[in-house]
């Protein structure tokens, strides 16, 4: 017999602690949205007032043409604004992004029991985690989505460890989209005056996950958030939405857009990817790249998956502003930290938009 939902402590216990997710509750039939997941009314998302964003995507192919530095300055430009971008022509073949959607729907329609082998205080490697929400123990609110996280140290150990229902396809679409991931970092640290080598590169994007999330059908969508505000704490990372839409970005109040300190919708383009700048490429550039907020909405209709890539530094780097923008500018706006200090800062806190950014920011910020 289903929990009674109404009880906070028997609902908690029934979706985290015992690893049936939001997809169990859902599955039980619930009609109403639980009190627990029931958003303050500033963080619901009002659909109907939202605008759609759109800019057309980044052809990635001209990047190795006589285009190049035209296409430059289109990701540069995204990247001090929006800090949110899609692109076409990235070199991920597209029908591995159909198989990746098929693969995520097939592994959370697992009975639960599978996927509860992963929830972290069980899961057999540390380089896996099953979960729901964000930081539930933390959040006042909780988040209508679950996940399975697969952290990356080499090929052969996330064959080994990654679940073998995702491990595969998880595991090419992270390798495809490295060059991609690469050229992009390239192109906006050669904007600062920064050339990359190949140990340069990894100081930056050496630590990589790839996550599938589910947002399964909710019976009240204004209610609930899918993901709650926030940035994201790396550098750059690459997200594969499906059709069904709901990923929102708040356009910030100081740059010379339309739609200023508005949330709006970024609408899924067939066979386009999501790049946005992560929070370490907003504090390596001194704050001129922009870590894009950004929130997700749930839906009644169709449940829903996207997948995204989360490239960061290694945990023990140091990271600041790079010196040669600190120079141009004559101010650091961050301090140097420890990247895994950050993390702990991002991952002991619920989601609230910009502010893990405070752990790094100087007075002058």
């Amino acid at each position: 017999m289903a929990p009674s939902f109404d009880n906070e402590s028997s609902l908690f216990n029934f979706v985290v602690r015992d690893g049936n997710g939001v997809k169990g509750m859902v599955d039980t039939g619930i009609s109403k949205v639980p009190q627990a997941y029931i958003q303050p009314p500033k963080e619901q998302i009002d659909k109907r007032n939202a605008s759609k964003l759109d800019l057309p995507p980044i052809d990635l192919s001209r990047l190795d043409g006589p285009d190049h530095d035209g296409v430059v300055k289109e990701i540069v430009k995204a990247a001090e604004t929006l800090g949110f971008f899609q692109v076409i022509n990235h070199g991920v073949p597209i029908d591995l992004l159909e198989s990746l959607k098929d693969t995520a729907h097939n592994f959370f329609s697992l009975p639960a029991e599978r996927k509860a082998i992963y929830r972290k205080e069980v899961s057999p490697s540390p380089l896996v985690k099953y979960g729901t929400s964000f930081v539930p123990e933390k959040e006042k609110a909780l988040e209508w989505k679950d996940y399975i996280s697969m952290a990356y140290t080499n090929d052969a150990e996330a064959l080994q460890h990654w679940p073998v229902e995702c491990r595969d396809v998880a595991l090419q679409y992270l390798n495809t989209s490295l060059e991609m991931v690469r050229k992009l970092l390239g192109a906006l640290m050669g904007n600062l005056g920064v050339e990359l080598d190949d140990s340069k590169m990894d100081t930056y994007i050496g630590k990589k996950m790839v996550n599938m999330n589910f947002y399964p059908t909710c019976p009240n969508p204004e209610l609930t958030v899918g993901v709650g505000r926030h940035s994201d704490m790396g550098t750059l990372t690459i997200l594969l939405q499906d059709g069904i839409g709901g990923l929102y970005v708040n356009v910030p109040e100081d740059v010379d857009m339309e739609n200023r300190g508005e949330w709006v919708e970024i609408p899924p383009v067939p066979g386009a990817l999501v790049i946005n700048i992560g929070d370490m490429l907003q504090i390596l550039s001194n704050g001129r790249y922009k870590s894009a907020e950004h929130r997700v909405r749930t839906t009644s209709t169709k449940s829903r998956v996207s997948i995204p890539i989360f490239t960061s530094p290694q945990p023990t780097e140091k990271i600041a502003p790079l010196p040669q923008v600190v120079k141009k500018d004559g101010v650091a706006r961050y301090r140097e930290f420890v990247f895994s200090d950050y993390m702990n800062s991002f991952f002991g806190n619920a989601h609230d938009g910009k502010k893990s950014l405070e752990f790094a920011q100087t007075n002058s910020a």
